[in-house]
Order: C-alpha cells, then sequence, then structure tokens
C-alpha cells in the first residue's frame, strides 16, 4: 500500500498577481518561498493559506461570536485543503504604547509581579500592587511614567523680548493665543518692557504667580465685557494645563510641542522606576523588583533558578522558559525594562519569534516573514536552530526569505517570479536544494562576493566625539565624506545608538530613511506619495477650465457608487465579505464627468496609466518632471503614477523612499538596513542607487548586516565586539579588503563568502 502523504493542498490560486497556479506545500517540512519582491510570495503565503486558514477557524464559532470577531474574505481561489491552524510571525513593526516593554511583550511581568507578592519581604499586597499603573504600585510623583518632565524657563521666556514682541515663546502662552492676549490688556504687567528690566517683584508674578495663599485677578475680555480671571503664574500655568494632563486630546499643541520648553530626567523619588517607593522596599535576594527588571536577561535566569522557596520556585519555573527563549535567541543582554520601541530590527524580529516559542501544541502551521532580517550572520544561525526546533516538534514551517544560509536549509524550495508585479505570480521552481542549482531560477546558491578593491579617495570625514549614549562607551569616531559607508556589527553592539542618535545630532541635516513604513493606503499613489497630484490636478483645471477638485477621486471627481474606491464591498449580513470591482466606473474610481475633460489628448485616468517613463515626456512642468525623474533614477521607471503605494513590493517600497529624498547633491544619506526583505536581484538595483548618489557628490552611510552591501563599501566601521554591555566599542575601521585581515565577527563571516 503506497504512503499517503500528508500535505496542503491549493489550486487555482489567483489572489493579486498570481497566474491561476497551483501548489502542494508538505506538512511537518520547513518549506522556504524565495523571488524577487513583488513575486507573489505574500500572495500565496499570506492572502491565500494564512487568510484562508483563519476564515476557516472562525467557521467553529457561532455567529454571535463570529460577529465580534475579525472577518476575512475568501481568497480567490477553486481549492483549499488540508490546512492547519497558523501562527504568522510578521514583519510589522510593534504598535505598542510608549510603556511596552520587552517584560510585558512575553507576558513576563504578571509573573515576576506574582513572584514578589508571594515571597517578597516585607510583603506588600497583591501582584496588581507592583505596578506601576495601578494605583497603589504607581510612584506618586512621576504618575507611573519614571520620568518626570518640567518646564524650562530659558526654552519658554526670551528675556530680551516684550510681551508684545513675543517674549513667551510657547505659542499657547503667546499673543497668537488667548493667554497671550490676555497677559498684555490684564494690566497686570507692562507688555512693552523687555522681561528682563521688569521688577523683581513684578517678575515673580509673571513667571511664579502670586505668594501662596494669595490671589490676583486680571480682567480678560468676551464678548459680555471684561471678567475677573485669576493668574497663576506662567510655570504653574504651563504644568496645570499642558503636563499634568492629557495634550493627545487638545488640538492646539501637541505633546513634541510641550518637550520641546521642557526637560525631562529620572524621576528622583522612584529612580527612574515609576514605582511607589514602598514597592521598592520589597525585596527577593537583595533585589527589588525595579533591580529585576534592570537584570539583563542572562543575569535574570541565573536569579530566577536559585529560588528555594517553593511557592517561589514553582512562580519561577513558568517564568524560565520564556526568558530562556530570548536567551537562545541571542538576546540574553536585554532587560525586561527595555521599551519595545527601542529595539533595533533584528531585536524586535527575535522578540517577536520567541514569543511564540514556548506553545506545546504541535501540527500547527507557524509562517515566518523574512525571519532573517535586521540579524547579523552570526545570528541567522540560532534563527535556523529555532526553525528546526519547530519542525521537530511535528510542526510545518513556512517561510518567505531572501537569506542564502535560510534557504539551504529547506526542505524544499518554491521560487515565485519570474519578475515583479504582473511579470509575477507563477511558479518558477518548486523542489530540492539541489534542482535549483541547474534551474532558471532567479535565486542562486552559489554568490560571488566581490570585494571592492578600488575604493573612493578619502579627503574629509565626519567626527563623532565622546558618544556614550545607551551602551557607547564613550567612543570617538571618524566617517569619511563623499564616499560609500557601511556601519556594522551583531545586533545589540551600538550601531543604532552611533548612526541614529549621536550622529544627527551632531549632523542634524542628515536625510535619515528608516525601516519605517510609508503609511500605505489603497488611495495613495506613486503620485501622491511624490507631491505631484496636486500640480497635475492643477494643469487639468487651468486647461479644461474645470475645479481641481474634479480630478480628485477623494473628492469631487469621486465615482459616485464607490466613493472614489474603485471596489464595492456589498453588505451580505453574517456571511463571509465580498469585495467586487465598481461596475460603475469599472475600477478607475472617477466619475463619468471627471473623464470627459483630457489634457494632451488623455484623461485624468490615462494620464495615471502612463509609466514614470512615459510621463517624463508627457508633461512639461519643471517640479513633475524633476520628481518624476528620480523615480527613474531609482529603477522605478515601470511603474505607472497611478500605481497604490499598497501594491508595491519590499524592494520598490525601499526605492520609492529613496527616490523622495533625492532633490539636492552634497547630501548626507544614513539608511537604516535598506536590504531589509530584498532578493538580491534587488539589492544589485539599490547598490547601483547608492553609488550613483555618491558619484553626484554626496555621502552615502548605511547601518547593515548584508555581505553584498559591506563588500561593494569604501570604508566599513564594524561595533561590538558583542550586544549590549559587550558591545558599544569600535572593532574596526577599513576597506572591505583590509577587513579579510582582522579577526571580528563580521570579519569571519566575510572570509567565509569569499572563501566558500
Amino acid at each position: 500500500m503506497s504512503e499517503t502523504k500528508d500535505e496542503i493542498i491549493l489550486r487555482g490560486m489567483k489572489e493579486n498577481n498570481l497566474k491561476n497556479i497551483d501548489l502542494n506545500i508538505q506538512k511537518e517540512k520547513i518549506t522556504v518561498f524565495t523571488g524577487i519582491s513583488g513575486s507573489g510570495k505574500s500572495s500565496v503565503v499570506f492572502d491565500t493559506l494564512a487568510t484562508e486558514s483563519r476564515r476557516q477557524m472562525t467557521l467553529n464559532y457561532p455567529l454571535f461570536v463570529r460577529n465580534q470577531m475579525p472577518r476575512y474574505e475568501r481568497p480567490h481561489a477553486d481549492l483549499m485543503q488540508n490546512l492547519s491552524p497558523v501562527v504568522v510571525v510578521e514583519q510589522r513593526p510593534f504598535g505598542g504604547n510608549s510603556r511596552s516593554t520587552v517584560g510585558t511583550y512575553m507576558d513576563i511581568n504578571p509573573l515576576i509581579r506574582l513572584l514578589f507578592s508571594r515571597i517578597g519581604s516585607p510583603p506588600i499586597g497583591s501582584a496588581t500592587d507592583f505596578s506601576s499603573q495601578s494605583s497603589f504600585g504607581r510612584c506618586p510623583k512621576c504618575s507611573g511614567y519614571g520620568e518626570v518632565v518640567a518646564p524650562d524657563l530659558n526654552k519658554i521666556i526670551d528675556f530680551d523680548k516684550s510681551l508684545r514682541d513675543y517674549a513667551v515663546k510657547f505659542k499657547p502662552l503667546s499673543p497668537s493665543g488667548w493667554q497671550g492676549r490676555w497677559m498684555i490688556t490684564g494690566g497686570l504687567f507692562d507688555p512693552d518692557l523687555p522681561i528682563k528690566d521688569y521688577p523683581e517683584e513684578d517678575l515673580e508674578l509673571l513667571i511664579y504667580g502670586p505668594p501662596e495663599g494669595e490671589k490676583v485677578f486680571a480682567p480678560f475680555h468676551t464678548k459680555n465685557g471684561p471678567q475677573p480671571h485669576e493668574w497663576d503664574g506662567l510655570l504653574p500655568r504651563f504644568t496645570r494645563l499642558y503636563i499634568n494632563r492629557d495634550v493627545s486630546k487638545l488640538k492646539q499643541v501637541s505633546l513634541d510641542d510641550v518637550l520641546a520648553v521642557s526637560t525631562r530626567a529620572f524621576c528622583p523619588t522612584c529612580q527612574g522606576s515609576g514605582l511607589n517607593p514602598k514597592v521598592l522596599e520589597c525585596r527577593i535576594n537583595g533585589l527589588n523588583i525595579a533591580e529585576y527588571d534592570q537584570l539583563e536577561l542572562t543575569e535574570l535566569l541565573a536569579e530566577l533558578t536559585k529560588m528555594i522557596d517553593p511557592l517561589g520556585k514553582s512562580i519561577a519555573q513558568q517564568a524560565i522558559p520564556l526568558v530562556n527563549q530570548l536567551v537562545e535567541m541571542g538576546l540574553g543582554y536585554l532587560s525586561l525594562s527595555r521599551k519595545m520601541g527601542t529595539l533595533s530590527g533584528g531585536e524586535a524580529q527575535r522578540v517577536k519569534i520567541a514569543r511564540h516559542l514556548g506553545s506545546s501544541l504541535n501540527n500547527i502551521t507557524y509562517i515566518f516573514d523574512e525571519p532573517s532580517a535586521g540579524l547579523h550572520p552570526k545570528e541567522v544561525d540560532m534563527l535556523i536552530q529555532m526553525l528546526e526546533r519547530i519542525k521537530a516538534q511535528h510542526n510545518t514551517v513556512i517561510v518567505i526569505e531572501h537569506d542564502l544560509s535560510v534557504i539551504k536549509v529547506a526542505d524544499e524550495i518554491i521560487e515565485m517570479g519570474p519578475g515583479a508585479s504582473v511579470h509575477g505570480g507563477e511558479v518558477v521552481y518548486q523542489g530540492k536544494l539541489v534542482g535549483l542549482i541547474n534551474s532558471k531560477a532567479v535565486t542562486t546558491l552559489m554568490p560571488k562576493l566581490k570585494i571592492n578593491k578600488h575604493p573612493r579617495e578619502i579627503k574629509s570625514y565626519f567626527t563623532v566625539k565622546g558618544a556614550k549614549n545607551n551602551n557607547l562607551k564613550n567612543i570617538s569616531v571618524t566617517i569619511p565624506k563623499n564616499v560609500f559607508v557601511s556601519i556594522c556589527g551583531v545586533s545589540g553592539s551600538g550601531k543604532s545608538s552611533l548612526m541614529l542618535e549621536a550622529f544627527p545630532r551632531r549632523y542634524p541635516e542628515t536625510i535619515q530613511v528608516g525601516q519605517g513604513s510609508i503609511g500605505i493606503s489603497n488611495r495613495s499613489t506613486l503620485a501622491t506619495y511624490m507631491g505631484i497630484m496636486d500640480d497635475i490636478r492643477a494643469i487639468f483645471a487651468r486647461k479644461t477650465g474645470q475645479p481641481a477638485g474634479l480630478f480628485s477621486f477623494n473628492s469631487l471627481g469621486a465615482c459616485p457608487i464607490c466613493k472614489g474606491k474603485g471596489v464595492t464591498t456589498p453588505d451580505v449580513a453574517f456571511a463571509d465579505p465580498v469585495t467586487i470591482s465598481c461596475e460603475a466606473c469599472d475600477g478607475t474610481r472617477y466619475s463619468d464627468e471627471a473623464l470627459t475633460f483630457t489634457y494632451q489628448d488623455k484623461s485624468i485616468v490615462e494620464m495615471l496609466n502612463l509609466t514614470i517613463d512615459e510621463a517624463m515626456n508627457y508633461f512639461e512642468k519643471g517640479k513633475i518632471i524633476k520628481r518624476v525623474s528620480t523615480l527613474k533614477e531609482v529603477g522605478l521607471g515601470y511603474l505607472t503614477l497611478g500605481q497604490t503605494t499598497s501594491s508595491l513590493s519590499g524592494g520598490e517600497v525601499q526605492r520609492l523612499k529613496l527616490a523622495s529624498h533625492l532633490q539636492k547633491e552634497g547630501q548626507i544619506y544614513l539608511l537604516d538596513e535598506p536590504s531589509l526583505g530584498l532578493h538580491t536581484e534587488d539589492n544589485v538595483k539599490l547598490l547601483d542607487v547608492f553609488q550613483t548618489l555618491v558619484n553626484k557628490g554626496n555621502s552615502v552611510i548605511i547601518i547593515e548586516h548584508n555581505l553584498d552591501f559591506i563588500t561593494e563599501s569604501d570604508w566599513v566601521i564594524e561595533l561590538g565586539p558583542g550586544g549590549g554591555k559587550e558591545g558599544g566599542h569600535i572593532i574596526f575601521e577599513g576597506t572591505p579588503e583590509e577587513m579579510l585581515h582582522a579577526e571580528t565577527v563580521t570579519a569571519k563571516w566575510l572570509k567565509d563568502g569569499i572563501t566558500s
């Protein structure tokens, strides 16, 4: 009797750019999807397989419950069988609030609080009393935030100016606001005398208000005549109105506005922990809960394993596996108190992965989106071991990946392509590793690292002196100007601290291109993102005599049926949601009236269907041509002006972000891991953009793990040797060729890449 394979069966997949393809994916194996950006990998894995699995899972619940859950539209496919429940680890950045830490994200903090509430001495009370968000546990001085925000007098007041000349620099308290006008007209202060010339008594009244126990009133002029209003002093008023309240609910001022005229410091009452001093008196083995939070995870593990108290030991044993998962992922240098928003891309990726490793369930499909993103080659080895462990527990592992080290350990490789967008959506190769070598796939398993043996001549430098933020060890560094520089090192070695904090403080003119998204939506297009859509609408309006809004699908020109969305979602009550192309506008988003007007024989829709290359010959206006030419420079000439940013691949988004900054020469470009999520073919295109930028007189500095970029650089700086406390040192400075003779972690992998 022949053995029956247990596999996921997918037939007739047509989601996004998929060309009616069929796939069988083996269960309890590691399957890697690869291919250039936009080739259709995510359309198969996320938009079809994961979405259908989630949709079918919700069908197990009663209708009332399903109405409270996320609803999934059935993917465009003919057949989807033998699916398992899915756990998806995506690349999306954390959306947590400012209080979110490693401890809260991993659910370790509740266990530590429980531990202190049960065996801490002296005893305090319940576990919630050890939280900075509880009424008892929070510090009375800083309300649990761990830092005190206070107004900075010299930032708020210019003592050389008078009240009428805007001596008060904080806008809501200046003459542009009612409070500033009241100070001028209330009669308490001379509005035309420089503040520095005020008599001491008037200065005290202006800044601090009347003496304690006294009240001072000044008339405030309203439509009903002057009304007496109490004056309490600039600083007390600022503190009451803008520090001791939620400014996010105010329309005229933002938190950034308040912080710009304030100072922030560790709260002296709780020493930055955010906890009530009474809570900090409770200790286990000489440590309070704030000190537990500050321990590196390796140190915390040692504390938890030496518990003797039977109750404490049982609680600690629940926390130990969670801490251990982080340590095994190479994150032992982090602490529970580390803010999630301060993690590097590689660190954040591994914390997300570690969160899903504690389950003892099997027959689950684990889906990882570029798990090697942001990882140093040394750390990719840990990732591979983790994938193998998940598979060994009888789970299916599906990985979208470009890293060759991960591709080589796959039981099966599926390459999508052959091109991107409409030129992709097909299965180029499916099979074992050995077959890929002889196939027509884009992915090559024998990459050839080319060492830059002719680096550009260095004539001048940027300098950063005495950097000691975060884990930096009071380092000074010189970074060559007008060349291509790579900053490398293991995760947590100090790359971001040096380049994303210390360097921009010294050189604020730096143009930073980070890892963040571009705020994509289905209404955002290349034309809107590049800031030329208003100019295009103005041209149509001027040539046709119609209002500019008629040429916007977000305004007067929107199709009246779909409201400019191009699709409709009919009400299907409790059934699965359905999205269909709008029949009235045929998906163009525009009304019939808008399409009757043309410019140079093209309607607004036909114009938006022009490729970037075609648009170069269509427009005459300088600004539009200049912006469009930057898209061509970064190799996006094949995209259309009306293409939605939500449909772009990772490689296209990365180049689009860069294009939006390409306007001047002699600039400093600083990019944080630009190769993130890119196939080797996309890397080549991006490298060409960087080299062109440098040739035009710009300085290009990248924070990068990818050896393809490091070897092509003119200069390399490595931080390390480890992460956290073990990092923060400059361990190499020189050319890529000189790095071959160094003994650093990156040098080891560089040598292996050259000789393999």
